[in-house]
């Protein structure tokens, strides 16, 4: 869809949807930019509290994606005229709260009569011109770090059929609310040469783009990926998402070594993420100097000189 619209450029545009990055910037001064992202989807949990700060999470990552700091959101939200009201206020507190933990304000939002609720947000954020986080700039040689463990597509497929593990849940839950303010700021001054988070196209489909766009391969340690508990038995289990099978039939053919690989273990590579992790490539010092900041990031791989397959799984 995108190739059939026209490219759009500005003296001040600094990253546009050319390269699928998470967010657009906009140079405003020499020092600031605007970095802004939508995001919103249909509840995946039962908890109305527990959806507003997934969706609050899930799209404030974006920004942190970037480099960049949250400072404002406007709510984005569908919701049935038949619905109690007070859903929509409990969905909103729970956004609240993590937009608080943020440090970003909720100034308005636009809400809609739809027969299937939705919920999420547009947020604002600013960051230095100089110190924006591209997908586009893996260099070969860096190491490729995760902060969140994969697994929230299938362990929330599983708790619509009624078959997933309580702790499981908890888990899942606990991963999806988690801010990767976290990791960002773990991230700090470091040398970041590219940055992505890990949502709907799964592990494979973002580490695909930030390859195509770096013109490198990631060359990915499969058993070093960190999953959640009970995303192992989900699969064996057969809670696969539709999206996971999208993500393996759009990004499979530029994945390569996944033959050798146990086939439980590749289906999560692709596992659909909401409010996944940050995926970022920094040199071989500064991922040692993050990783010793703190418990947020695992060591997954190793950017690569560009060879047969954008990803290359070892």
């Amino acid at each position: 869809m995108l190739a059939l619209l026209p490219r759009v450029a500005g003296g001040n545009l600094i990253v546009g949807f050319e390269t699928a990055d998470d967010a657009g910037v906009f140079k405003l001064t020499p020092e600031c930019a605007l970095v802004q992202t939508v995001d919103f989807f249909t509840p995946i949990v039962d908890d109305p509290a527990t959806f507003g700060a997934i969706a609050a999470a899930n799209s404030l990552s974006d920004v942190w994606a970037m480099g960049g700091r949250p400072l404002t959101a406007l709510s984005v939200a569908c919701f049935p005229p038949s619905a109690d009201p007070s859903m929509l206020a409990a969905i909103i507190r729970g956004a609240m709260e993590k937009l608080s933990e943020a440090g970003c304000l909720l100034v308005g939002g636009h809400t809609v009569a739809d027969s299937e609720l939705k919920f999420g947000f547009a947020v604002t954020g600013i960051v230095h011109p100089e110190r924006v986080w591209r997908n586009a700039g893996a260099r070969a040689g860096d190491v490729l770090l995760l902060s969140k463990g994969l697994g929230t597509g299938v362990i929330g497929t599983a708790l619509k059929r009624g078959i997933a593990g309580e702790s499981w849940i908890e888990a899942a839950i606990a991963s999806m609310t988690e801010l990767n303010l976290h990791a960002w700021r773990t991230i700090g001054e470091a040398r970041v040469h590219g940055c992505t988070d890990v949502t709907g196209f799964g592990l494979m489909g973002h580490a695909r783009e930030m390859a195509l766009a770096s013109q490198v391969t990631l060359e990915i340690a499969a058993g070093s990926v960190p999953l959640l508990p009970g995303a192992a038995e989900c699969v064996r289990l057969g809670a696969v998402p539709g999206g996971l099978k999208n993500n393996r039939e759009f990004a499979g053919g530029d994945v390569g070594g996944g033959d050798a690989l146990e086939p439980g273990l590749l289906a999560l590579l692709f596992d659909p993420q909401t409010s996944g992790g940050l995926l970022v490539s920094l040199p071989e010092d500064e991922a040692v100097a993050v990783q010793a900041r703190g418990p947020w990031f695992r060591r997954i791989g190793r950017v690569k000189e560009r060879g047969e397959h954008p990803i290359q799984l070892i």
